[in-house]
């Protein structure tokens, strides 16, 4: 069993969690995921590792509120504990030999793009973050990337906290004022992984995605976790979840995403339900 070692909320809809599991701190490197089942009838997810310490052997996750499993392990406190914590799965983020990065996270992809980001910092590249939020009430992790930024760029939809606007926008503004960059890393929404890509295809700087389709074993054998890179299918769980962002057929991850939100906001209901009354 994985005890819950610390719990904190990081904004309304998401949390942070960190996890005693020393066998994956030992060897969980930036871009890994873990895949986990709050109790023995669970379901399995993929959540990012987004920090750990190999000297205390924990794991720390940030999850997002959005189905039934999520919403169950969000009514886990410290001291309870996982049924089940695999990993580390995926292949790691590939950002040794990296001199100039810009770091780009939108909501609560920054809880994916900040262990890239403190990575790239520990080498000694000079990193620039870029993250976007909708609005303040849904900023995470400031002090977390200010920390490991040499420049630290934040903007929100509605302006009220920041700059006003879009990463894209924050990004552009950054490229023409002259900053020329080894490689641009984008994580987050979709539609703004796609739109980031579609800037910086302009300018000809290379950029990587990581992406995080639906997925069930994570090693590679149920195909649910497939995209097309390139022309050619494949597997966020195996060949990812980092992917050359100019090479991803965007429309076509974006439509197979949408596939099971209604299903998935139903499952989240009914939980819901469940835990009424409940303290």
């Amino acid at each position: 069993m994985y005890t819950i070692v610390k719990k904190e909320s990081l904004n309304p809809t998401v949390t942070r969690m960190v996890i005693d599991a020393p066998l994956i701190a030992k060897k969980a490197q930036p871009g890994q995921f873990v895949i986990l089942r709050v109790d023995e009838d669970g379901e399995r997810i993929p959540l990012t590792v987004a920090d750990y310490d190999r000297e205390v052997g924990t794991v720390t996750i940030i999850f997002q509120i959005v189905g039934a499993t999520t919403e169950k392990l969000n009514h886990l406190n410290e001291g309870d504990c996982l049924c089940d914590f695999a990993g580390p799965l995926g292949t790691a983020s590939h950002v040794e030999g990296l001199k100039k990065v810009a770091v780009i996270g939108g909501g609560v992809g920054c809880a994916i793009a900040y262990p890239v980001a403190k990575k790239l910092h520990e080498l000694g590249a000079e990193v620039h973050s870029v993250v976007g939020f909708r609005n303040k009430d849904l900023v995470i992790l400031e002090d977390d990337f200010r920390a490991v930024s040499d420049r630290y760029v934040i903007v929100t939809d509605d302006g009220s906290y920041g700059d006003k606007g879009l990463v894209t926008d924050a990004l552009k503004a950054l490229i023409e004022s002259g900053e020329q960059y080894d490689e641009v890393i984008a994580i987050g929404p979709l539609i703004m992984m796609k739109f980031v890509c579609k800037l910086t295809k302009e300018y000809g700087i290379k950029t990587v995605v990581s992406m995080n389709p639906i997925m069930i074993d994570g090693t590679g054998m149920c195909g649910g976790c497939r995209l097309t890179v390139g022309g050619e299918t494949k597997f966020a769980c195996v060949d990812g979840p980092d992917f050359d962002g100019h090479l991803v057929d965007f429309d076509e991850a974006m439509q197979r995403g949408a596939m099971y939100r209604p299903f998935e906001a139903k499952k989240r209901e009914e939980t819901c339900n469940l835990f009424k009354g409940v303290n």
